[in-house]
């Protein structure tokens, strides 16, 4: 090869670890913008507000000593408000309720909230919230939820309130 060409050849050899860089970067940025995507459609976030309106409609403000502000507080701390969660194999929903002791998985349970647990999966909170006042009944409360337990109990949530 002409001496001239094997530099020019050489130049373009070290133009394409550039472009196969570049490459990989909008492949990597595809890929982060289809994770988006999916998480966008899959993933069903509410705000705190609908959480605290759920509770008051549902009479829990004030119910057994807890203020709306702590449904909110445990909505967040539990799912970030992801109404949809489904992270471990046991715990769903906004307030992550439990399936060993709460809500059915086949139609041969019968939880104490006598719901299926794949309907505390969708965007209607109110199933959920009328679980929780169930939970809430019984001598633990609120502190059945180590969220709740660790970054609410005790502390100020006024920043909850609507």
């Amino acid at each position: 090869m002409p001496p001239e060409m094997e530099a020019h050849s050489e130049q373009l050899m070290d133009i394409k670890p550039a472009r196969e860089s570049d490459e990989m970067e909008k492949m990597k940025t595809l890929a982060v913008l289809v994770l988006l995507g999916i998480c966008i459609l899959k993933c069903e976030a509410i705000g705190h507000c609908e959480v605290v309106k759920a509770a008051k409609w549902a009479g829990l403000d004030g119910y057994k000593g807890y203020s709306a502000a702590n449904y909110a507080c445990l909505a967040y701390y539990a799912s970030y408000y992801d109404t949809s969660l489904h992270n471990s194999p046991t715990e769903y929903g906004i307030f992550q309720i439990n399936s060993a002791w709460w809500c059915n998985n086949s139609r041969r349970d019968n939880k104490a909230c006598k719901i299926q647990c794949s309907a505390l999966l969708d965007s209607n909170i109110l199933d959920d919230i009328m679980c929780v006042k169930r939970i809430v009944q019984d001598p633990q409360g609120l502190n059945a939820w180590i969220p709740w337990k660790e970054n609410c109990k005790g502390r100020d949530l006024s920043h909850f309130n609507c």
